[in-house]
């Protein structure tokens, strides 16, 4: 087992080892002529900028940038945090995480259903049975798979036929080999996959299943462990995926995710193709065919 494997987290995370990695990441991932400053070529000894030239363009002490870069956000505003957040060039999602990871305490949460983070009310299931011709599916944190339609098992396998600990969009991409095979950009899938747990675990540090998630795909796969390295964090809600399915082919969906707002944190996610595609034509033939679908060409089942 190699070093990396051995640091793979077996508790909770860090917080503030992963405030301190994620201002390290953003910091050494720009150059000094991105932000208007000179470049001292090969005299530079630390990649991308300083800590003295980001606490310049953020307008605060190196001593105070230091000392936030070490992990201490405890007395941080959140005026410092947006300077810089700007000075880093942060997205909205990065500037979320880096406040997530440094004022966890200002963060308002919101009332958890009755039923719990893992429990699917029963009205939302039969709206999932009832959209007859989209696969569709609500997953929960960590990226668990929570409850599915037919098309959804037609289009990516039959995920009732795993243990539920094993219904996790995190494990099946970056275990499940088949998942390499549906996913004809699988590289793009495994890296946004890595992006939307590492926001995840900036607001859930604590969470015992989602440390031990990352522990097992840290040993497990050494793509996981390179990617949850780099500290990346996304937030998306729509976009295209393509897909190579066993039965029929090429596929080219388009897929919007929705967030439920019942404190669950949970989300329902669609794929539909444009009506008179090739693809739109495949999932009316997916459908046409019923559980036969299912059975015969479900992603997870191996040739």
């Amino acid at each position: 087992m190699d070093e990396q494997a051995r640091e793979a987290p077996s508790g909770p995370l860090d917080r503030r080892a992963e405030l301190s990695e994620f201002l390290r990441t953003r910091r050494a991932r720009l150059k000094p002529e991105d932000v208007g400053l000179p470049d001292f070529g090969r005299h530079r000894r630390v990649p991308g900028l300083r800590r003295e030239e980001l606490a310049q363009l953020a307008g605060v002490s190196v001593a105070y940038y230091t000392r936030l870069e070490q992990g201490n956000g405890r007395n941080v505003s959140a005026e410092v945090l947006d300077s810089i957040a700007r000075a880093l060039r942060l997205t909205d999602a990065e500037h979320a995480h880096l406040t997530h990871l440094a004022k966890p305490k200002q963060l308002k949460k919101k009332p958890v259903a009755r039923t719990g983070t893992d429990q699917v009310r029963g009205a939302l299931r039969h709206l999932l049975d009832s959209i007859e011709t989209v696969p569709a599916y609500v997953s929960g944190r960590r990226s668990d798979i929570l409850a599915w339609n037919p098309m959804a098992a037609a289009v990516f396998g039959d995920w009732g036929e795993l243990p539920p600990q094993e219904r996790n969009w995190a494990r099946l991409v970056f275990l499940k080999p088949e998942y390499r095979t549906l996913f004809v950009d699988w590289d793009r899938k495994a890296t946004d996959m890595v992006s939307y747990l590492r926001m995840d675990a900036g607001l859930h540090p604590d969470d015992p299943r989602l440390s031990a998630l990352v522990g097992e795909l840290s040993v497990k796969c050494e793509e996981f462990r390179r990617l949850w390295a780099t500290h990346d964090v996304k937030e998306k809600n729509f976009g295209v995926k393509r897909l190579h399915h066993p039965l029929v082919g090429e596929l080219s969906l388009h897929w919007e995710s929705f967030g439920i707002s019942d404190g669950t944190e949970q989300f329902l996610t669609t794929y539909h193709a444009e009506p008179g595609s090739p693809s739109w034509e495949s999932l009316r033939l997916l459908a046409s065919w019923g559980t036969d679908a299912t059975r015969s060409g479900g992603a997870l089942r191996r040739p």
